[in-house]
């Protein structure tokens, strides 16, 4: 629906009942989606020869970069539509593909996008074979699960989900469509990761004891003042299905603001920065340590209920793995019999330092970020996995949602990663969940 008009209550309600007509729909279809030829169906099927019709859901600085990122591969995937509940935003979006087409000289790949304030209209269109989801944290799994039942391919950022049961919801949805997921944990696709994970499940650390990984504070409760709501935002579909909270700029600023947005921080929209980075970290310590399907098993937050580092989390094989800061930023230290890993986006280091040098990758591409994107790209084509698919970044965003959970609760919690229940605790287990606004 647009939002330069002024709407009746009756037409307000007719595209409400039509909205969720139209995901009552796509629910009923997940079992009857098949991969038959595009040109039959006009979706589902992308051949190899095909460039992927993408759409964009959230249009902010991080949809921006994706963009870039995207149309790096014009060959492979052309961006047609994009959505957001700022109108600003919209403009803006559709001038910076317009213009990351031109600076190309790709102009003969390019016929224009739309945008739209609902993103539902995206969905709707059988010409999307795929979505980027790059939305606050609140609104991931409602969206993933609805462009998957709609038939859509997905490139999902991280944190993957806001609460464990999405996750859980989202991870079953993904196998009963057929649809490809990717996590944006680029990470993953990094040579020096990729390298320092090898390291470690390959034993060059020896028995490894500990793992501390550095990564920010938990979540805490919306404290932002109020301020005036901009005219060209739609601030109760910004919100969702998250509380009605008050407007401010930090919380969401508009399109010509520097800074990236503080959502992440607050418990009603995001997991804190330990979720935020966790989503990257912890994930990395669970592919070295080869959990990353799994995740530990108890968390014993520490004593001091106001201490936002301390957390040790314990694995069913002893290791004990600590959100703890090593003095080196966001990173992650693997302590091993034979020596000790370091690694972050800025350095990969051992000590002793010649167990880097052993022949497990190439030592010249230790600088290449790889391609995350075009790693989706393939998987779409081929219906095969990508690098960090839906179970691997439903596990990760877990290992920060428990954490959450303990440092609010303030007691040791026994988790069972394969039932994904804590043992003997009701009210942990009732915050696995939300109890979503009804905001329509």
């Amino acid at each position: 629906m647009k939002k330069d008009k002024n709407y009746s209550k009756k037409e307000v309600h007719n595209f409400q009942k039509s909205r969720r007509a139209f995901i009552t729909r796509s629910a009923m279809a997940v079992g009857a989606i098949s991969i038959i030829p595009r040109h039959v169906m006009g979706r589902g099927f992308v051949s190899p020869n095909d460039r992927i019709n993408l759409g964009f859901i959230g249009l902010g600085k991080q949809a921006g970069g994706l963009a870039r990122s995207f149309l790096e591969h014009t060959k492979d995937a052309q961006i047609v539509i994009g959505s957001d509940v700022w109108t600003t935003k919209n403009e803006w979006f559709k001038s910076h593909v317009s213009r990351l087409y031109a600076e190309k000289r790709n102009l003969s790949a390019y016929k224009g996008i739309t945008t739209t304030g609902n993103y539902t209209e995206i969905l709707e269109r059988g010409d999307v074979d795929a979505v980027i989801i790059a939305t606050p944290d609140h609104w991931h799994a409602i969206q993933a699960i609805e462009a998957l039942k709609a038939g859509k391919d997905i490139y999902c950022e991280k944190p993957l989900t806001h609460k464990i049961r999405e996750g859980i919801d989202l991870v079953k949805t993904v196998k009963k469509t057929g649809k490809i997921l990717q996590t944006g944990s680029m990470q993953r696709s990094w040579e020096t990761f990729q390298k320092a994970t090898q390291l470690v499940r390959e034993g060059y650390l020896g028995e490894i004891k500990k793992v501390l990984v550095n990564v920010g504070d938990p979540a805490v409760p919306f404290n932002l003042q109020t301020q005036p709501t901009p005219e060209e935002i739609d601030w109760n579909e910004w919100c969702g299905p998250a509380p009605m909270l008050p407007y401010n700029e930090r919380l969401a600023p508009s399109v010509s603001t520097t800074f990236f947005p503080d959502w992440r921080l607050f418990r009603e929209t995001g997991g804190g920065i330990l979720t935020d980075w966790g989503a990257h970290m912890f994930d990395i310590a669970q592919w070295g340590l080869g959990k990353d399907r799994s995740g530990p098993v108890r968390f014993i937050p520490p004593k001091d209920r106001s201490a936002v580092r301390g957390m040790r989390m314990i694995y069913d094989n002893g290791i004990e793995m600590v959100h703890e800061d090593f003095g080196r930023k966001w990173g992650v230290r693997f302590i091993g019999s034979k020596g000790n890993l370091d690694i972050s986006r800025s350095y990969l280091e051992t000590d002793p330092p010649n167990i880097l040098t052993a022949n497990v990758g190439d030592a010249t591409q230790l600088k290449s970020r790889g391609n995350h994107y075009q790693n989706w790209l393939d998987a779409i084509k081929t219906r095969t996995q990508p690098l960090c698919d839906v179970e691997i970044g439903h596990r990760s965003a877990s290992v920060g949602n428990i954490c959450n959970i303990a440092y609010q609760l303030g007691r040791t919690l026994e988790w069972d990663p394969v039932k994904e229940r804590f043992k003997g605790d009701k009210e942990a287990n009732k915050m696995r969940s939300r109890e979503n606004r009804k905001y329509a």
